[in-house]
Formats: structure tokens, C-alpha cells, sequence
């Protein structure tokens, strides 16, 4: 059966493009996948606001308006539309904006619960003006690092000599430097409340390890494996069997007196690591398409040259270079590489923890509240939202 995409391939090339851009913005709910009738259909039913002044969002004691996330939103579908073919369906389009536009909100919430949070360890419940105080001290810390760290960056990565050109650029991408120093602002203080809040070098005990391992000896079975060279002639680079045997015979010849089968490999052999002098790193028993040279590798004594082997496809003569039975890696070996998993699990976690503390000291009022864990829904009332409670 043909693919969808079969006769629009520049469309579905622009929503693979979509689809990974929203799959980044690591949006809730919001699955990476061709969208289907019955999704598009949906979409129909769900509001999507176009005034700018609309509000998104209401995190703590901020808001998150449209004019927020919708050039970006555009700049990023009108790159979408000039790959498509021809026009793409509104009922599609209006999935996409919408699908587009709450993967962005989602991200800026998340943004946004941890600058309140940081303002809340740092004012705590105090009257507006010292919060205003605080946010001021931290905009213009944050806009000093922004011209010394991020500003120089982005300058060269764009190839501009100045601000000004820098800003025309972002805007054509739907941002602009006011923007990226806000959001510069936001993932600042951010970062800075989790880094007071997780431990980023947990200790991980010897009893932790040993019990990961038990519980995970399965993924550190091994199949018997192999290192070995080999040399090849096809069937079909040579008129007949005989030709092709004799080619064979040729080159094992030279490897066996000659004591350099890596070299002849190079010159002679037929097969496509060849250039590499015919030596294969470790394959694993069973992985190979010939089950005549998988077993000939799993059976011959290490180091030493096979006789002529024949298979479906040509003449092989190989030696084993060295070879491990199956089993499975002692946990000595793994020491590290399971205190690192370990180490990253309790990091996460704690990160998780911290998430859960602010989505409970920060209320959040959203437009889509199922995107949003514990989001309540918002009305827009004019230009002013009115929060359920």
C-alpha cells in the first residue's frame, strides 16, 4: 500500500520538519505522529485566539500573552508552507497552529514557574515594590551577562556586525533581541533556582550499584562475539566459478606466505570493508547474513586461516582474530557506567521534586489547562482574564 505521502512529498517533508520542531518544545500530550483525519477534525472544535493582546497564560504574578508566542509560531509555519506543494487545507493549517502554539505555551509556562519561583525564594510574599526591587536588581544582572555571554554568540553565529542587523534577522524568524534577552532572563534565574535546589554530584554507594546490576544482569548478557579479517571474492565480479575460485586461491596464497592477509585485503579483496584490510571489529554470533561464515567463525581456532569457504554470494577465506563466549559482564567492569546512570536518576528525580514543589507554590491559570499539570482553566474577559478557582 502506498505511503500518504506518496504524491505530496514536499508537504510531508514540511510536516516532518513540523513535527520535530514541536517534538523539541517537549510538549505534554502532543504526539509526534502524521496528524490523522479524525485529529484534524478535533482541532476544529478547539479555539485558537488572534489578537495579540490575548492572554495565554497567567503564571504566579505574570502573563503570558499571544504576542508572545504567535511570530514565532508564524515565522516558523511560513518556512513550513514554502516547502508544501500547492495549498494546504485550512482545517490542517489550523491544526498546526494550534498544535504549534500550545507545544510554545507549555514551554514558556515552565519557563516562566521557575523565574516566580526564584522571585518568591528571594522576596518571598512581600509587598509589590520590593518584588519590583528584586526583578530589577535581576534584569539588569541578567541583561549584563546576555551582552558578555549570549549577545557575542549569536552576533556570529547569524554573520552580523551589529545589533540592529542582529535584531531584523531574529525578527524575520518571529523573535528579536528584546525577546531573546527576556528569555536569556528567564532561563537565567531558572537555572539558578535549581541549581539551589539539586544536588548535582549525588553520591551513589557501593550496595546501590550492585543492586542495579542484579536488577539489571539481563542487559549486560553477552552473545559470543568475534574479531576477525577476511578476504572475499564475488561470483559476480568474475565470468565463472573457476575464475573466481582461482582469484581466491591467488590471494591466499600471498596472505600465507606472504604473512599479511590485512595487506592483500586492501589490494585484492572484494568486499566492502576491504579498504580497512578486510578486519571486522566485534560481531556478535548470529548477526551475520551468511550463516555459513557465522559459523565458521564461531567454530575455527583463533588464529589461524580458514580454508576456501563458500557461500551463496562468493569464496571467503577469513582468520579469527580473537573471540569471547557468551555470558555476561561482571559488574567490576560496569562500576562506572552504573554509578553514572545512577548519579543522572537521582539528579533527575530531584529535578522532578523541584518541578513539583513549584507547580505547587505557583499557580498557573492556562487557556489549555489539560496541557499543564495542575493548570486551572482561564476566561478571557476582554483584554483582563478572570481565573476559575
Amino acid at each position: 500500500m502506498p505511503s500518504p505521502c506518496h504524491h505530496v512529498v514536499p508537504r510531508c517533508f514540511a510536516w516532518i520538519a513540523l513535527v520535530i520542531g514541536v517534538t523539541a518544545m517537549a510538549v505534554p500530550r502532543v504526539h509526534a505522529q502524521m496528524p490523522s483525519p479524525a485529529e484534524v477534525e478535533e482541532a476544529k472544535k478547539i479555539p485558537l485566539p488572534t489578537d495579540p493582546a490575548t492572554v495565554m497564560a497567567v503564571v504566579g504574578q505574570g502573563r503570558v500573552l499571544l504576542g508572545e508566542l504567535k511570530p514565532r509560531v508564524d515565522a516558523q509555519l511560513s518556512r513550513m508552507l514554502s516547502q508544501a506543494s500547492g495549498e494546504v487545507p485550512e482545517d490542517e493549517l489550523h491544526y498546526v497552529k494550534l498544535r504549534m502554539t500550545r507545544s510554545l505555551l507549555v514551554q514558556t509556562i515552565q519557563s516562566r514557574m521557575l523565574r516566580e519561583a526564584f522571585l518568591l525564594e528571594q522576596v518571598g510574599t512581600a509587598a509589590a515594590d520590593k518584588r519590583r526591587e528584586a526583578e530589577a536588581t535581576m534584569a539588569a544582572k541578567a541583561r549584563q551577562m546576555f551582552y558578555e555571554t549570549e549577545l557575542p554568540g549569536l552576533m556570529k553565529k547569524a554573520k552580523v556586525d551589529s545589533k540592529a542587523e542582529l535584531d531584523d534577522l531574529l525578527r524575520k524568524e518571529g523573535s528579536s533581541l528584546a525577546f531573546r534577552q527576556r528569555e536569556f532572563m528567564d532561563q537565567m534565574l531558572g537555572s539558578l533556582y535549581i541549581r539551589s535546589k539539586v544536588n548535582k554530584d549525588p553520591s551513589v554507594s557501593l550496595s546501590e550499584i550492585v543492586r542495579y546490576y542484579q536488577e539489571h544482569q539481563s542487559e549486560y548478557e553477552h552473545k559470543a562475539r568475534a574479531r576477525w579479517e577476511q578476504l572475499t571474492v564475488m561470483f559476480s565480479n568474475h565470468p565463472t566459478r573457476d575464475a573466481a575460485m582461482n582469484a581466491i586461491t591467488e590471494m591466499g596464497r600471498e596472505a600465507l606466505y606472504g604473512g599479511n592477509m590485512q595487506a592483500v585485503a586492501k589490494a585484492k579483496s572484494e568486499e566492502p570493508f576491504a579498504s580497512s584490510g578486510g578486519l571486522h571489529d566485534w560481531t556478535n554470533q548470529g548477526s551475520l547474513v551468511s550463516t555459513t561464515l557465522d559459523q565458521q567463525i564461531f567454530s575455527l581456532p583463533t588464529g589461524k586461516m580458514s580454508e576456501i569457504i563458500e557461500d551463496t554470494d562468493a569464496y571467503h577465506i577469513i582468520r579469527v582474530l580473537e573471540r569471547e563466549d557468551a555470558g555476561v559482564t561482571p559488574v567490576g567492569e560496569l562500576q562506572d557506567d552504573i554509578s553514572d546512570i545512577l548519579r543522572q536518576q537521582k539528579i533527575r528525580a530531584d529535578q522532578e521534586n523541584v518541578m513539583v514543589e513549584v507547580r505547587q507554590r505557583v499557580p498557573v491559570w492556562s487557556f489549555y489547562p489539560d496541557d499543564f499539570p495542575e493548570a486551572k482553566p482561564l476566561i478571557q474577559v476582554s483584554a483582563r482574564p478572570a481565573m476559575q478557582r
